[in-house]
């Protein structure tokens, strides 16, 4: 029997045309068509325990990959589940798509099952949000859909797919080729790079700072390119700190030296403290390339006179467009640079010698850096290695003890809980290296059912659980604001979430003492299962790194 190609069908097929291989998904009514459709099409589902918790899954594997990631989930409750996590990617600048399951279009208004106005809801927190209107549209709106998550400032793209768009028959020779999923670029003209140069090179203490698309294992190598190619340094920036996150040492010391910076596809916002002293020099001038006018706008509107110029194009393109125009000019010998980009590197390079001391003040805890620095030796196994880091104060101590070739945190959004899906697409976008993912107790709580996701699909990392028994950053902003005489609603039990691992079919362990943590992280390696080390540390305040002098 001939079956009928249905827009599920366009949909599935239009997905292995641009590529993609693998969904991250939910099950539910709505995209039980599209789950038909996979498998002619090929394409594997990996079924989560939380709609959030594919969203985050689909993120962390743009970051890891640089493929778009396509997240499935159904309509209604499902859909709104899922929206939250947007915010998490749409900061990070991942490429991803949210495919949603939708009320049919012929029953709108009517009072359909779990009808919702999904487009809307996610508009916020995308690029673009929108109802797909009839089979024949289908593969052409996830065409559009990838290509806008991929062009100008990468980004999250919500499309909504009602019921009766996927099951009505598609025209199956009216879908979209190859080209229509590539993103659109707008380059910087060769002019407008010789201008950034020239005004970097008049400065005395130039520099370059990066939005948190180049914080990826594509984008690091072609900062450090930028970097070599014109001696001045080059920042890559996507933690909530901002200025002051500890995996960039004391590097706010020498950002406020700057006379030029350099705003590529970096917004300047609260991470940036809004370009205003004392976090830049009063008379440091602001350069910008981005690819969208209203972060031009947002700029000038925060330091006025002092952004000196500014030119629209994708900060991609810019930079790689930057780096060959410098290497064309040849570099001038200026020792004054070299100097400065080495005071900068020095800077971001130091930590207090007195972290090589650091113990607990309690009985059976460590210290966040007795919890963090053995961890080192796992991530320096492997040249592709994946560091994953969630949550306040830990997730900050991680970033400033421990670095990996791949690297994975909650971003700007300053949002929590995603720590357990990131873990397992890197394991799914890395499947043979080593993948360390620290994360508080809070944390761990949100998507802990994602074990058992880890355990169906054979997905082994090792999870280290920093175990305070409470939500330690907002107990320390109490702590600071109001006084240890009004500590309300930060307490947590000091659960043992080594035996929740083990109950999901996972492995775990107990970490009390120092000694312990290293041998405790070989043997959850070599277990070959997702693993849990439930480390008890003293809830000490994040790190705020100043060199003296």
């Amino acid at each position: 029997m001939t079956r009928v190609f249905r827009g599920a069908d366009a949909l599935a097929r239009a997905l292995r045309t641009a590529g993609v291989a693998r969904i991250f998904t939910l099950s539910g009514n709505h995209v039980m068509p599209v789950f038909d459709a996979t498998i002619d099409a090929g394409i594997s589902l990996l079924h989560t325990r939380h709609e959030a918790a594919a969203v985050h899954m689909a993120d962390a594997w743009a970051r890891l990959t640089g493929e778009p990631g396509i997240a499935l989930v159904t309509g209604g409750p499902g859909h709104a589940n899922a929206v939250s996590a947007l915010y998490t990617a749409q900061m990070a600048e991942a490429p991803i798509v949210l495919l949603s399951g939708h009320a049919p279009n012929g029953q709108l208004g009517m009072g359909a099952f779990q009808e919702m106005r999904q487009a809307e809801m996610a508009a916020p927190v995308t690029k673009a949000s929108w109802t797909c209107a009839s089979a024949d549209e289908v593969a052409h709106d996830l065409a559009r859909a990838i290509s806008l998550a991929r062009s100008g400032r990468p980004g999250p793209v919500h499309l909504s797919l009602p019921t009766d768009v996927l099951e009505k028959a598609a025209d199956a020779d009216r879908l979209p080729g190859a080209p229509a999923f590539a993103a659109r670029v707008q380059p910087l003209p060769a002019s407008d790079a010789v201008s950034v140069l020239a005004r970097l090179r008049q400065a005395k203490r130039p520099l370059v700072l990066a939005g948190p698309a180049f914080m990826t294992r594509r984008g690091r190598p072609q900062l450090r390119a930028l970097e070599a190619a014109i001696d001045v340094p080059v920042i890559g920036m996507e933690s909530p700190r901002g200025v002051n996150d500890p995996g960039l040492g004391a590097f706010a010391q020498v950002l406020a030296q700057a006379d030029c910076v350099l705003l590529a596809g970096k917004r300047c916002d609260f991470t940036l403290k809004f370009g205003q002293p004392p976090a830049f020099e009063a008379g440091c001038a602001f350069v910008q390339v981005d690819a969208e006018q209203a972060e031009i706008d947002r700029t000038r509107r925060a330091v006025g006179a002092r952004l000196a110029a500014a030119f629209a194009a994708d900060a991609q393109a810019a930079i790689e467009a930057l780096a060959a125009c410098a290497r064309g000019q040849g570099r001038p010998e200026e020792k004054s640079r070299s100097a400065w980009l080495a005071e900068v590197r020095s800077a971001i390079d130091w930590r207090p010698p007195e972290w090589d001391r650091a113990a607990s003040g309690e009985a059976d805890r460590l210290h966040p850096v007795q919890a963090c620095r053995p961890l080192q030796k796992l991530l320096d196994a492997h040249p592709d290695s994946v560091l994953v880091s969630d949550g306040g104060e830990i997730g900050q101590w991680a970033q400033a003890c421990l670095s990996a070739p791949n690297r994975v945190i909650n971003g700007v959004a300053g949002s929590i809980g995603a720590g357990l899906p990131f873990a397992l697409a890197a394991r799914v976008a890395k499947p043979d290296v080593p993948v360390v993912a620290v994360m508080g107790d809070g944390t761990f709580g949100f998507h802990v059912a994602e074990l058992d996701t880890a355990v169906r699909y054979a997905l082994p990392f090792v999870a280290v659980v920093g175990n305070d028994a409470r939500w330690n950053a907002e107990y320390q902003i109490q702590l600071r604001d109001y006084g240890a005489d009004r500590l309300v609603g930060c307490e947590l039990r000091p659960m043992r979430y080594d035996k929740v691992s083990e109950a999901f079919g996972g492995y775990g362990e107990l970490v009390t003492e120092p000694t312990q943590l290293g041998p405790a992280a070989a043997r959850a390696q070599e277990s070959g299962l997702p693993a849990c080390l439930n480390v008890m540390i003293e809830g000490v305040a994040a790190p705020v790194i100043g060199r003296p002098g």
